[in-house]
């Protein structure tokens, strides 16, 4: 088994933070250490910690250099970066033994929505999947995880509020397999459901064409708050 480094980046989001740690922590395998960097300086979130026994890590709020800062503090072989309020599989570490056993780099799992599940998360999970497939680049909701070499030796994540992964992942996919496991990881749902399905869909797609039209990452979530997104991305078209 591979020993594995867990790598959480927090922004006020102790409740599911908890719940994820309680999870892991009930694991067959268990990983080697798990960081949580907390982006809020929160001193619940670190209560939280300490309750854990898990490392607590204060950082600015900007997920990239949270992810950044994890793994630099990280001892695994194996970094695995997971959002505060994913839901795991089963036993997900043996999963990831076995990609490394293909000579992998690394890998993602695969997206499915927690409940409730229906005819709309079905096709949007297939969507995920069909995009992921032909190139797309899995994002972190999909639990990340490369050797911890070849995560320094492609630049690891960059120092970006959004679309911190889209160079990791690219850089992985030079050096070697990054591999889709059949294993899913459970994404909180509710996000969609208080947006609209398709509304939300909808809006991550134009961040996408925004970040690939040329608005940086910094930009981009300025205009996301601020609601004006789809003003400023029809200039790049």
């Amino acid at each position: 088994m591979c020993s594995v480094s867990v790598i959480i980046p927090c922004y006020k989001d102790e409740v599911k933070l908890a719940y994820l740690l309680k999870k892991l922590h009930q694991l067959p395998h268990y990983p080697t250490e798990i960081i949580v960097v907390d982006g809020a300086g929160s001193k619940k979130c670190r209560e939280i910690c300490n309750q854990y026994r898990v490392i607590w890590l204060s950082s600015e709020p900007c997920r990239g250099k949270q992810l950044l800062a994890g793994a630099a503090l990280a001892q695994g072989d194996v970094l695995w970066f997971l959002h505060a309020d994913a839901r795991l599989p089963t036993d997900p570490l043996p999963a990831m033994t076995a990609a490394f056993e293909q000579d992998a780099v690394g890998g993602y799992f695969r997206f499915r929505f927690d409940a409730p599940r229906t005819w709309t998360t079905r096709v949007l999970e297939f969507a995920i999947a069909l995009r992921c497939h032909f190139g797309g680049v899995p994002y972190g909701d999909q639990g990340l995880f490369l050797s911890r070499q070849i995560y320094f030796q492609v630049g690891g994540h960059a120092p970006w509020p959004l679309f911190e992964e889209v160079p990791l992942v690219r850089g992985a996919r030079c050096a070697g397999k990054f591999l889709p496991l059949s294993e899913p990881i459970f994404v909180d749902s509710g996000r969609w459901q208080r947006d609209g399905w398709w509304r939300r869909t909808w809006n991550n797609r134009k961040l996408a064409l925004g970040f690939a039209c040329g608005i940086t990452p910094h930009d981009l979530a300025s205009l996301y708050q601020s609601g004006n997104l789809s003003k400023t991305t029809k200039t790049y078209l």
